[in-house]
């Protein structure tokens, strides 16, 4: 599993968009006490596998590899060779350490490529995908996640002002990630997987598959059958998120049995982002990022 769920909708139409940063800062943005940045230390990257950890394994029973239960953190090879973003809470009290509420991990193309692949290919044929857009660089999403206090608009905005900022100021041309359902039954999101399936399928040049030993069906419902108002409901709100963007959902789901997810694999080709995104996240990295 590489993104996980966040309670509430990505939504940018707030009253208070995220505040512009300086170019000379390393800082992304900023709301109130609130900023979005790279993790800089080996000490922040174990905070937010801690928080990851948190979430992960107290709250959507993760099962661990048996030394990162006894560490209490969530940690793979891939961390090594990731950018990690943080969000952070500047008014609470402690080292900086203590004030990370959110984060994700980022993976470039060149540096996935350079170090053995994507995490993502475990379970998604994208090696024809990345083979189409000889062009073009790719970048992953994963182990998205923010403590239960934090899920608000603010964080959510900041995450994603974090991404868009990271993309532009190293030229990535579309994004991709796993998102996850909770629970390894897929038939229990019938309607969900149903709904993707048929309205938002990524298809011709941005095609990509479940590897076929892992393939499960999301075509579980009619077309005729699915209630439109319904499926949207019961879809997790990172996914809607990933939606309102412009992201399309690969062909066929993967049960994660260690995170207790069933996964989709998310595409995201920055060109289709909308445009009133744009504007409101900004069409220039110089804005956000030095």
């Amino acid at each position: 599993m590489a993104l996980e769920l966040l309670n509430r909708d990505v939504n940018p139409e707030t009253n208070q968009a995220p505040a512009p940063i300086p170019v000379n800062g390393d800082v992304f943005g900023r709301i109130g006490s609130l900023e979005t940045r790279l993790a800089r230390t080996p000490r922040e990257i174990d905070a937010a596998q801690a928080v990851r950890y948190r979430v992960f394994v107290e709250e959507m029973q993760a099962t661990l590899p048996p030394e990162a239960m006894r560490r209490r953190r969530d940690v793979d090879a891939y961390d090594a060779i990731c950018d990690h973003l943080l969000v952070l809470d500047n008014a609470i009290e402690g080292d900086v350490e203590d004030q990370i509420v959110g984060t994700y991990r980022l993976l470039r193309q060149e540096v996935a490529l350079a170090n053995g692949g994507f995490y993502s290919a475990a379970e998604f044929d994208i090696e024809p995908l990345l083979a189409r857009h000889p062009d073009k660089q790719f970048m992953e999403l994963g182990r998205s996640c923010v403590l239960p206090d934090y899920r608000t608009k603010r964080v959510v905005e900041l995450l994603w002002q974090g991404n868009w900022a990271y993309a532009l100021r190293h030229g990535m041309n579309a994004l991709f990630g796993c998102a996850s359902f909770p629970g390894v039954l897929p038939e229990e999101h019938a309607l969900a997987l149903s709904f993707l399936h048929h309205t938002v399928p990524a298809v011709g040049e941005w095609a990509v598959s479940a590897q076929p030993e892992l393939y499960r069906q999301m075509d579980l419902m009619p077309i005729e059958g699915i209630n439109t108002r319904k499926a949207l409901s019961s879809l997790p709100p990172l996914i809607k998120g990933y939606m309102r963007l412009g992201a399309m959902i690969g062909d066929g789901a993967v049960v994660d049995h260690a995170f207790n997810t069933t996964d989709v694999l998310v595409v995201l080709p920055i060109a289709a982002i909308s445009n009133r995104y744009i504007n409101y996240y900004g069409a220039d990295a110089g804005r956000f990022s030095s």
